[in-house]
């Protein structure tokens, strides 16, 4: 009886050869060499930068950013006054940034949603009327918008000597909020000892719904009893909230706006520069996540819409339960990329005067200390972290969504 026996190829010892003429590590090797070109490249650019500077007894510092700053900005955030540091401005500009990406991004979210679902209704005239929104939005540039709806407040709304007098021209919207050509005077908060309980109560609120919500659409799918799903979650938001605002004592106060001499007096001014940049940014970027939320939906096969409404589930069911889940994992890309534009479109504020990062480090600290290069690079780096942190937060997002292969 005869047995074969296999062995196994003889390994062969390392050799550097092997980096060019092995297709195992031929194309590491390849990669290594161009990483190390480009690291050459961007050295010889900062050394030749460096080298230019010094010629010019110039050398890349951010000690200005602890001068006074010397100039006031009108709508802020933070206590600021023109007698604090390039620094502390530069910060307000930060968060005047932040305010209009953040309110920016959920309105324009909620007018897209809005407006991609209405424009595949079946009704011709909202059908149409969305259609037009679209095209007349998005064909237009942002900057015309912003203009326009500066504009618009600078002179169609009424002048603040309009609600002065027994019989004043204008009146306040519920007695708190008054719309004027200078800005919209809104409540201001007072927050009292016990305030913060309140918050949290809130904020612990607003996580219940999401949870009662995620669970009636996980108790429909596994055995298709639908719970009900409108008034409890208005109720979760509502009565824990309402009861310790109550039991604390009612800590939570409003300042209202009232008009005194030339002007109103207490509350909050929203500038119009401010609403001006915020409706603007939000319709226009509206109109292209409402194309991907069209796009989205008609990605969806028509089996799926048929087989709801064979269950019984109305069309709003529908949409909410079937459609929209499911087109999420193709709408949910593009708009990361609406967002990012958004952020970086709200640069134009400088145009009607809102003071953002731009028009502060960018603007005027800029032109006041000279320091081109600096205030160059801290812009850079503050709109690549900003659309770093959107892209990550949503591609997270992105992946929990996603089909999940076995």
């Amino acid at each position: 009886m005869t047995t074969t026996t296999t062995d196994a190829p003889p390994q062969r010892s390392f050799r550097l050869s092997m980096l060019i003429y092995d297709t195992r590590y031929r194309s590491y090797t390849f990669q290594f060499i161009a990483m190390i070109l480009v690291f050459l490249f961007f050295a010889y650019l900062i050394n030749n930068l460096i080298q230019n500077l010094a010629a010019r007894d110039q050398n890349i510092s951010f000690d200005f950013l602890g001068d006074p700053a010397g100039y006031d900005i009108n709508q802020m955030l933070i206590p600021y006054d023109n007698q604090m540091s390039h620094l502390r401005a530069a910060f307000v500009g930060v968060l005047n940034t932040l305010l209009v990406a953040f309110l920016g991004c959920i309105t324009a979210t909620v007018l897209g949603v809005i407006a991609g679902v209405l424009r595949l209704s079946n009704n011709w005239l909202v059908g149409k009327l969305m259609a037009a929104y679209v095209e007349m939005f998005r064909n237009v540039p942002v900057l015309i918008w912003i203009l326009i709806i500066f504009n618009i407040m600078a002179f169609a709304m009424p002048q603040v000597r309009a609600f002065r007098g027994e019989n004043p021209e204008s009146s306040m919207l519920f007695g708190a909020i008054a719309f004027t050509n200078r800005g919209v005077y809104v409540p201001k908060p007072i927050w009292e000892s016990g305030s913060l309980i309140v918050v949290l109560v809130f904020l612990a609120s607003i996580v219940g719904a999401i949870w009662y919500r995620r669970h009636a659409t996980k108790v429909l799918y596994d055995t298709g009893r639908m719970l009900p799903r409108g008034w409890p979650t208005l109720a979760i938001l509502v009565v824990p909230t309402l009861l310790v605002y109550f039991v604390m004592g009612r800590p939570i106060g409003l300042e209202v706006p009232e008009l005194r001499g030339f002007n109103f007096q207490g509350g909050i001014q929203v500038r119009g520069s401010l609403i001006a940049l915020w409706l603007a940014l939000s319709v226009y970027t509206g109109a292209f996540i409402a194309e991907n939320v069209r796009a989205g939906i008609q990605a969806i096969s028509r089996g799926q819409t048929e087989a709801a409404y064979s269950l019984g589930l109305r069309p709003n069911r529908t949409m909410s339960l079937i459609i929209l889940p499911q087109a999420l994992r193709v709408i949910i890309p593009p708009v990361i990329s609406q967002y990012l534009n958004l952020t970086k479109n709200s640069s134009l504020a400088i145009a009607v005067g809102y003071m953002d990062i731009t028009g502060t480090l960018g603007g005027i600290t800029l032109n006041q200390s000279g320091r081109a290069i600096e205030c160059v690079l801290m812009l850079m780096l503050f709109y690549l972290t900003i659309s770093l942190t959107i892209s990550a937060v949503l591609n997270v997002y992105n992946n929990a969504v996603q089909l999940k292969e076995r």
